[in-house]
């Protein structure tokens, strides 16, 4: 006699427990957060040395911070959450300036770019780069051009 009693609270605690463990079915969907400087390789190979602060600046966008201790260097940062993995992809550059405001060097997650280089190196993290060693006058050789693939080659053939 006694079960019948409590049946009704056994069965509304069970019910209730059911409902803590949902299952992932459906996702939901989770954006892309992006913060900081977006630096591509074309906007690091523009930069040169005794380039003044307002040419670095319209070349790499504003800089993330200014310090105030350190007035000769700029620095760019950028954080990338992935929505669906989770994952988080941080990248950090800085660009250092003399007294007179002109570039001498620049660091960060950044790799030289080689006239004679066709690939990019992925093993590029906190590299400092003396930019007093790259042409100032922009005598660079360009790579030679990308070969055609076969399904270009076929467009090219059919004619369109």
């Amino acid at each position: 006699m006694i079960f019948p009693r409590f049946a009704p609270v056994v069965i509304a605690f069970g019910l209730l427990s059911a409902c803590s463990s949902v299952p992932r079915i459906v996702n939901e969907y989770r954006i892309d957060v992006q913060q900081g400087n977006v630096l591509t390789q074309e906007m690091v190979s523009q930069l040169r040395p005794g380039l003044t602060r307002d040419q670095v600046r319209f070349i790499l966008g504003t800089p993330v911070l200014m310090d105030m201790f350190h007035a000769n260097r700029w620095d760019y940062f950028y954080w990338l959450k992935k929505g669906s993995s989770g994952e988080v992809d941080t990248r950090r550059f800085a660009v250092y300036f003399d007294a007179d405001g002109k570039l001498i060097s620049v660091a960060g997650d950044v790799a030289a770019a080689q006239p004679s280089d066709s690939t990019i190196v992925s093993e590029t993290r906190n590299r400092e780069i003396d930019l007093g060693s790259l042409p100032t006058d922009a005598t660079v050789t360009m790579p030679p051009p990308e070969e055609r693939g076969f399904f270009r080659s076929m467009i090219d053939i059919v004619g369109f």
